[in-house]
């Protein structure tokens, strides 16, 4: 099944089926999307070959991730395949397995053999030598999350999202709450955590609150790390020392991310207390998971990041400059989890 099949199913001309196959930037996208429709159908297969040889490309786009058992992960990776399929690309993975992955053979060994046109790379710092190395390559390249130095990022304002989470808290009328972030070990950008914690810091600051260091604890962005974290503030079981009694516990916590907060939730009922009535708890991110315990979050997209992501460097891939991308949209979504703090505390 070729072109001109495709052509005589939709009406179009072979030089418009080849330039929306291609994704190509002058061509409606009704048209782009019927074409794909109507390839699907009938069996379509692009030969990547065939495009390299003609245009020197791969019609590929390298994925960088940490680990691949992620949410924030899983999401932004199938935003970037639908728009790389969506534009004729294939999308080539590179998992460096976290800590323990072997990070050389991704980016020494298989990425500066021009096997990919571009890269996007989720949740990302590079070390001096990995920066050079990917740098020989001359690939278009952007970074999904927190910012890294000297590339192009997609992500929300991570300091923002904190603040909103804050001023929802403290519009409730919170006035001592705990905050639970600290490092995700398997690798994620170690600028999202701390620019989340600084973003919390500062807004309580601003609202006149403080924060006791013993209420700044480290969740490692894990539904486990969040149990430990909550079991800790609450003196529940295995607490070791946060304190039972009322007067010692906050009345709200904040997670940097979902999952550390519905590990929150699952100590604070074994620790007998009841959310909202006893304990606020706000998460970051959107996680699905969330919606179905009726938990309330400053919410992102990933999907969309991912998507935006690969747009961007297959702009560069056309040989459009490399602009800077404004911070991601995050909203409030209030659902069960928060409410006012218990009478007179």
């Amino acid at each position: 099944m070729g072109i001109q099949e495709i052509a005589t199913v939709t009406g179009l001309s072979k030089s418009t089926v080849s330039r929306a196959l291609r994704g190509m930037s002058n061509v409606a996208d009704t048209t782009i999307d019927e074409v794909q429709r109507v390839a699907d159908e009938l069996g379509y297969v692009p030969s990547s070959a065939a495009a390299g040889l003609a245009t020197g490309r791969q019609r590929a786009v390298g994925v960088v991730v940490p680990v691949i058992d992620r949410w924030f992960y899983v999401k932004a990776l199938g935003g970037v395949d639908a728009e790389l399929r969506r534009a004729g690309y294939d999308l080539v993975l590179y998992n460096l397995g976290g800590p323990g992955g072997d990070r050389d053979r991704a980016f020494r060994r298989s990425m500066l053999r021009h096997r990919v046109d571009a890269l996007v790379l989720l949740s990302l710092v590079l070390d001096e030598t990995e920066r050079a190395e990917l740098e020989l390559s001359q690939h278009p390249m952007i970074v999904i999350g927190g910012p890294a130095p000297g590339l192009r990022n997609v992500g929300v304002d991570d300091g923002a999202v904190a603040r909103i989470a804050v001023d929802h808290l403290c519009g409730l009328g919170h006035r001592s709450v705990a905050y639970v972030g600290g490092q995700d070990e398997a690798g994620m950008n170690v600028a999202v955590p701390h620019l989340r914690r600084d973003g919390f810091v500062d807004a309580m600051r601003a609202a006149g609150h403080a924060v006791p260091e013993r209420w700044l604890l480290d969740g490692r962005f894990s539904f486990a790390g969040g149990v430990a974290a909550g079991t800790v503030l609450f003196g529940g079981r295995g607490g070791a020392g946060g304190g039972g009694a009322a007067a010692d516990r906050p009345t709200a916590v904040l997670c940097a991310s979902d999952e550390m907060a519905l590990g929150v939730l699952v100590a604070a009922r074994r620790a007998g207390l009841s959310v909202p009535q006893d304990v606020s708890v706000i998460g970051i991110d959107g996680h699905e998971y969330g919606a179905t315990v009726g938990l309330t979050t400053v919410a992102q997209d990933p999907e969309a990041q991912g998507r935006t992501a690969a747009r961007a460097v297959l702009a560069e891939v056309d040989g459009a400059a490399a602009s800077v991308l404004p911070a991601a949209p995050a909203h409030l979504v209030v659902r069960e989890t928060t409410g006012p703090p218990p009478p007179g505390a």
